[in-house]
């Protein structure tokens, strides 16, 4: 089937449907490197309007588009100065109406990454805010006063290094800011500041987003008393989120973030969001100790966000069996209302395909094997752009660097633009396809075999792998939204049943280099086809897993027993 047959099936838009999120998997697009259509080697809305198409051959439900807003690009469009507006790097508002008509003609729904714990410091919110302390948004900002000897008003920390206070000489007054000094926060104990934001939601809800992206979620209330954060015991410190050259681990963040009050703004975001057809959100919760627990309280109730991550899958720890058990079961007794949204891979971290590939022998059977798993959990799920294709993570001189992290903790942290180098579409075109002037991070020589001409028409790659485990997926009611109950898990074998609506599945992956034999489910199994693995069931009833591989079988039980 030719990628074009592929597409050509497809509905015209996206249903109405309110539970469409339920399951879903959301492709992210970083848009500066996904394609170029002006040259410049910056990705843009109209390159991601081109290669929908793509998109839409992998079976995947909805794509998040990372920022494109009017921004100064010190954090890359994670500083906005414009909420209303798309930077003229990404093109205009008119090429955001033709992608969102394309994609809905194509059948995927669009969500965006809103940032609205901070802004960028020339956004005029602030460059208001600081012009005094007395003016129309003097407080919507985190201000705070000096303590006597003139230093910060606490000890809170930034996640970029450094304090979490800048010292602004316009209102000899300090402001907060989690990130960057030129991201100053937002102050969400004004109501003011939530109905701006929201304002800023409405209006691209208005031209027909599906849904959002939440950046930073559990940021966006710092404590109202600004009391010190408590120091952590060594071994509760957690480097999934800053690396350790970072003493942002040393603290417990109990004040800069977290904090109770978000709970009743979600609501409100709910009860924006509820006011149209079919919009989800999806909430980034940022926090190494707290995570699971966080993401339970904004998803429990059906009052909130609909689905948050947190980085359980994108810490460094190695994948095994009993990790994958251990976190879908907690996230389960945490948040028994709540859903998840899984991850391997995104614009922050190391793609997976070097953070566990590197560990192996035999990266492509491997990744398959971790594309089969993620797709197979409850909850939904986010693939990150050239997942799909293997890239694995850049390695990038420090005069390659644009992330302003990495340049920060050269040497000891690379930062994130090993990740975030562009797309691949042609092994033998300029700059890979990806644009006609100069990529802004260099192409790496090893992703050029990787790219989607190579891998389009090659049954076993594993492009097509996944596509054919969301084509499984999407026929499966019970991987979308089925119960998931662990049988054997021990250091090789993962299997597990996925229940909806009368229909049991039995998953069982290998995740040894050696072939592996397990017992069958208690019941009757049926091979079931579509999905590219191999493991099957001897007349015996054995079951035999090929190294990283996997067995799926329809399971009738015995209810007799």
């Amino acid at each position: 089937m030719t990628l074009a047959d592929k597409t050509s099936a497809l509905q015209a838009s996206p249903a109405e449907d309110r539970d469409w999120w339920r399951g879903a998997v959301i492709y992210q697009i970083y848009p500066r490197s996904f394609q170029d259509t002006s040259g410049d080697g910056i990705g843009d809305l109209m390159g991601i309007a081109q290669r929908l198409p793509y998109v839409a051959s992998l079976g995947v439900d909805a794509i998040w588009v990372s920022p494109f807003f009017t921004s100064p690009m010190k954090d890359f469009g994670y500083d906005i100065s414009d909420y209303n507006n798309v930077d003229p790097m990404f093109g205009t508002l008119g090429d955001f109406d033709h992608l969102i008509r394309e994609a809905h003609r194509l059948g995927i729904r669009v969500m965006i990454d809103l940032v609205i714990s901070h802004t960028a410091d020339s956004h005029p919110w602030f460059v208001e805010s600081r012009s005094s302390r007395d003016n129309p948004k003097a407080d919507w900002y985190v201000w705070a006063d000096p303590k006597p000897d003139g230093t910060p008003p606490n000890n809170w920390l930034a996640i970029f290094g450094g304090s979490a206070w800048a010292w602004d000489p316009s209102r000899l007054q300090y402001y907060q800011h989690n990130f960057l000094v030129s991201q100053p926060d937002l102050n969400f104990h004004n109501p003011e500041v939530q109905q701006a934001v929201l304002d800023a939601a409405r209006f691209w809800l208005d031209r027909g987003v599906d849904g959002f992206r939440l950046d930073t979620i559990n940021f966006y209330f710092c404590d109202a008393e600004l009391r010190d954060n408590p120091a952590l015991a060594i071994d509760e410190r957690n480097d999934s989120i800053a690396p350790s050259v970072n003493p942002y681990n040393y603290q417990n963040h109990l004040y800069d973030k977290n904090r109770p009050e978000n709970l009743d703004f979600l609501r409100r975001f709910r009860s924006l969001m509820d006011e149209y057809p079919a919009i989800a959100a999806v909430g980034e919760v940022g926090d190494a100790q707290y995570g699971l627990q966080i993401v339970a309280d904004y998803t429990s109730g059906g009052d909130k966000m609909q689905m948050c991550y947190a980085f359980d899958f994108l810490a460094n720890e190695p994948l095994s069996p009993q990790r994958v058990r251990n976190v879908v079961e907690k996230f389960g007794a945490a948040a028994p209302e709540g859903w998840a949204c899984w991850a391997f891979s995104n614009h922050d971290v190391v793609r997976h395909a070097s953070r566990w590939g590197n560990r192996v022998a035999d990266r492509d059977h491997y990744l398959k094997l971790l594309a089969g798993v993620l797709l197979s959990l409850r909850g939904s799920v986010c693939l990150y752009q050239g997942e799909e294709l293997g890239l694995t993570e850049a390695e990038l001189s420090f005069e390659d660097l644009r992330d302003p992290y990495g340049i920060q903790f050269w040497p000891d942290f690379k930062g994130r633009d090993g990740c975030r180098t562009p797309m691949v579409w042609s092994e033998h075109a300029d700059s890979a396809g990806f644009t006609d002037g100069q990529p802004w991070l260099p192409l790496p020589t090893e992703h050029r075999q990787l790219a989607v001409d190579v891998q389009d028409h090659l049954h076993a790659s594993l492009l097509n792998h996944y596509r054919a485990m969301l084509q499984f997926r999407a026929a499966h009611p019970a991987l979308i939204k089925g119960d998931i109950e662990f049988l054997q898990v021990d250091d090789s074998i993962l299997s597990f049943t996925r229940r909806f609506e009368g229909e049991t599945l039995f998953c069982a992956f290998n995740f040894s280099e050696t072939e592996r034999q397990i017992e069958a489910a208690p019941g009757t199994l049926s091979p079931v086809e579509q999905h590219c693995f191999s493991g099957i069931k001897r007349p015996d009833g054995t079951i035999v897993i090929p190294a990283y591989d996997a067995y799926f079988a329809d399971l009738k039980e015995d209810i007799s027993s």
